[in-house]
């Protein structure tokens, strides 16, 4: 998975199964729609990792295990989703239906477990305790997310969208997404310092940048998290109202992105 507006109860979104197993009910979209990693982040991560043996938790349609795989690792996948799972499939990667905390490793282990804009889904201190089993001594838990930095202008914009729609059960754009991300951050290191012989966690960071055209940026929306459970109707005043938004920007937009990782080694 990958960049959206973090969601409404960020310590508590691993109980929110029904939007955290909602993303495959356009996953063709999701894919094409959704952004990558820089590959400064990738490939840190993979330097950082004692071998090329990764499990990709929450591997969606493949986007980051596609990104994992180009730098020479060999990705085995988890998710919740049988609809993403089986995207994931028709690109060549192995692919488990399960959640996390729940999947049998069968005695496997890996030398990192990675989540791209999945890891809020999973109970943290579950989620480090379960990635601590499978990885081998020395082994790389690291899970990450882009994070949207929108400019003032764009985040006025798009918070007036929403809030005039006022019926919406939320604002993504209410307040800065990295203010909101800041919790999901710290549960993720607190189940990492917690749940297993992990050091000391750290937290990466790569700033880049895509500009979106508005039919870009409508093609996304509808794949955050929380927008698959509005009705078609309601989906499609809200679309109409985010691209007039763009259409008064000039058509198009410049979205930066923060990539946060939360990285533990496991010690030997």
């Amino acid at each position: 998975m990958s960049a959206a507006p973090p969601p409404e109860s960020q310590p508590e979104a691993h109980r929110a199964r029904d939007v955290a197993e909602s993303f495959g009910t356009d996953a063709d979209r999701y894919d094409r729609a959704r952004p990558r990693y820089p590959d400064a982040l990738i490939e840190r991560i993979v330097a950082a990792s004692p071998g090329p043996d990764v499990l990709d938790v929450g591997i969606g349609t493949g986007i980051v295990a596609r990104q994992l795989r180009a730098a020479g690792c060999t990705v085995l996948g988890v998710d919740v989703d049988a609809r993403m799972a089986e995207h994931a499939r028709r690109l060549g990667f192995d692919v488990e239906v399960a959640t996390f905390e729940e999947w049998d490793s069968a005695d496997r282990t890996f030398d990192a477990v990675v989540a791209g804009q999945t890891w809020h889904w999973i109970e943290p201190v579950a989620g480090a305790a379960k990635a601590a089993q499978v990885l081998r001594p020395g082994g790389r838990l690291a899970v990450f997310w882009n994070v949207f930095l929108a400019s003032g202008d764009v985040a006025r914009a798009f918070s007036g969208v929403y809030s005039r729609l006022s019926d919406l059960p939320f604002n993504p754009w209410a307040r800065p997404a990295l203010e909101s991300y800041s919790v999901i951050f710290a549960k993720a290191a607190e189940g990492m310092a917690s749940a297993g012989p992990f050091g000391e966690p750290e937290r990466w960071r790569v700033d880049w940048e895509r500009t979106y055209t508005r039919d870009e940026w409508l093609d996304q929306v509808p794949s955050f998290g929380g927008h698959t459970q509005l009705s078609p109707d309601r989906l499609t005043e809200l679309l109409a109202a985010i691209g007039a938004a763009v259409d008064q920007m000039g058509g198009s937009f410049t979205m930066r992105y923060a990539a946060v990782a939360v990285t533990a080694r496991l010690e030997p």
